[in-house]
């Protein structure tokens, strides 16, 4: 799994942020595009790229992108 992939599928996520914006140590909650919709499309994405699931209190408790990849990180390498 790499960063910059992680990142990019990340970014699709938003409609009207620039990927540019997006980076590993982006507050993604911070981002003025963020919603609880936009959150529950992440996790989509993470099942759906990744096969991972993370619940709810497990993606609550990261801040930053790279924190989220760090975590995603942990299950994937599990399999």
């Amino acid at each position: 799994m790499d960063i910059n992939e992680f990142i990019a599928n990340f970014a699709d996520q938003f409609d009207d942020t620039d990927s540019s914006e997006i980076m590993a140590e982006t507050k993604f909650r911070e981002l003025k595009e963020w919603s609880s919709m936009t959150g529950l499309a992440i996790l989509n994405m993470i099942n759906t790229n990744y096969s991972v699931r993370l619940n709810f209190s497990e993606f609550k408790s990261v801040n930053t992108v790279q924190e989220l990849f760090d975590l995603v990180s942990i299950y994937s390498d599990k399999e």
